[in-house]
């Protein structure tokens, strides 16, 4: 038996509905806060220091993936890793 139900609502709805709560007025004002510290060029506040853990993050799943990728391809498990 395959059952489909559609809710027509909008996100803000949704999230009212689910009990969760809005944080967007939150978010905003920090968001102004990082753009305000920015501007005044406090220390940590600059675009490089705030981006550089993601672009490491980002890096290092893009590496995992190629290794993941490649080790399919090269029809390696994880069972043929944890025995060498």
């Amino acid at each position: 038996m395959k059952i489909n139900v559609t809710f027509d609502m909008t996100p803000d709805e949704f999230r009212r509905v689910m009990g969760l709560p809005d944080v967007q007025q939150f978010q905003q004002e920090l968001f102004d806060q990082m753009v305000s510290k920015m501007q005044a060029g406090e220390d940590g506040y600059d675009p490089l220091s705030l981006y550089q853990p993601m672009m490491k993050e980002g890096m290092s799943a893009m590496s995992q993936f190629q290794n993941m990728m490649f080790n399919m391809m090269s029809g390696k498990t994880s069972a043929d890793k944890s025995e060498n």
